[in-house]
């Protein structure tokens, strides 16, 4: 019967076991001890500990056992999920046994015995980027600030883990060495304008000079120099540097725009001028020379008919005379003192005049007149060539 069930003892006993009233024997709160003796029961029958055959010390060393095979399988399980790993397809690890290399590691399941081995694992494939930024002292000595970026990754991961102590902090001093290397030896234009690939170039390949010495397992894929710019103090004064240096450019390019348009017209007139020397140069030599063969061969008829040839030399003379000149003077047979004037260069003139076609009329005319003038013409030569026979 319940003890709290109507009729029964409820008055004089508690749920406890202890009795209530005046009359019975008075009990404390339960015993604690007991119940943790309870508890232990109840954790020994759920474990397979032993029963109450062999007191109370069995019973304590049987709980023992059976916690202490919980807690070494709870820790072999811990211990079996941190020992296998997965390495995947992009990644490598590097694991150490007692402190010194033992293995690299590809993709796939793998399992290491922790705590006599270590790992280290990182993705090999996958390309960083560092950016670095600071004044450097250009070749000319001229402050600038330049920017640029690394891109890197691991391509010996061992290298990487055991070779320096922290691989991406030497990356950083020694991209920083390379920069002011290259930017020292630069002039500011260079570093302003065109020569930002070239010194991208020769930062990369100095930077990875450094690496590649140290053995840091980095390779740099690329360096990008981005736009230098003077420091923020002095900005207006390069500013007006550059335009200063423009407007040389400008001017320099006008020049040079001059000078094509003049020089070569100038190199032309100086080869016309050497090309009319060296015609008349030629020429006078070929007219020499023909003169020297016409004096030869003129000595070689004039043995051959003194008379002949003296003859033909005096009528060449005067007809070459007479037709350079535009004037003649004609003497009488007979010895006298008149002379007889004859204009040529004013008949020869008026004979052009004359023969304009302007009318049949006009046209018969200076026709006829033509005729008389060289009719009277040849009538009046015939004393120089009477003289000329005497």
């Amino acid at each position: 019967m319940a003890w709290n069930e109507p009729g029964g003892n409820s008055n004089n006993q508690d749920p406890w076991g202890g009795r209530r009233g005046g009359g019975g024997d008075k009990k404390g709160p339960p015993d604690l001890d007991e119940a943790f003796r309870k508890l232990q029961d109840s954790l020994n029958g759920m474990f397979g500990g032993g029963k109450k055959r062999g007191g109370d010390r069995n019973i304590g060393r049987g709980g023992g056992l059976g916690l202490l095979g919980i807690g070494l399988a709870v820790l072999a399980a811990i211990w079996l999920y941190s020992a296998v790993y997965v390495v995947d397809e992009q990644e490598q690890a590097v694991v150490l046994r007692f402190g010194k290399y033992y293995d690299t590691v590809g993709p796939g399941l793998n399992i290491y015995f922790p705590p006599i081995d270590r790992k280290y694992m990182e993705n090999v494939t996958r390309e960083r980027a560092y950016t670095k930024q600071g004044q450097m002292l250009t070749e000319d000595e001229n402050i600038v600030e330049v920017p640029l970026t690394v891109q890197y990754k691991i391509s010996n991961l061992q290298d990487f883990v055991l070779n320096v102590d922290q691989p991406e902090v030497s990356l950083q001093h020694a991209t920083d060495s390379a920069l002011r290397h290259v930017v020292g030896s630069t002039s500011m234009d260079q570093v302003l304008t065109e020569g930002r690939e070239q010194m991208a170039v020769d930062i990369r390949e100095r930077l990875q000079r450094f690496l590649d010495t140290y053995r840091t397992g980095i390779t740099v894929t690329q360096v990008n120099v981005q736009s230098a710019a003077a420091p923020r103090e002095v900005q207006e004064a390069f500013d007006d540097v550059i335009r200063a240096r423009e407007d040389e450019q400008r001017a320099r390019n006008q020049a040079e725009s001059y000078a094509n348009g003049v020089v070569p017209e100038a190199r032309g007139q100086a080869q016309r001028i050497i090309e009319d020397a060296n015609g008349y140069r030629d020429e006078v030599v070929s007219r020499a020379k023909g003169e020297a063969d016409r004096f030869v061969k003129l000595v070689t008829e004039y043995r051959k008919a003194p008379e002949v040839t003296r003859q033909r030399l005096y009528l060449e003379t005067m007809q070459q005379v007479y037709s350079n000149s535009s004037k003649v003077m004609v003497a009488t047979k007979d010895g006298q003192n008149n002379l007889l004037y004859l204009p040529l260069d004013k008949m020869v003139e008026g004979s052009r005049n004359n023969a304009a076609p302007v009318s049949s009329g006009v046209s018969a005319s200076a026709n006829d007149a033509a005729a008389r003038s060289q009719s009277e013409l040849q009538s009046q030569q015939q004393p120089p060539r009477t003289r000329e026979s005497r």
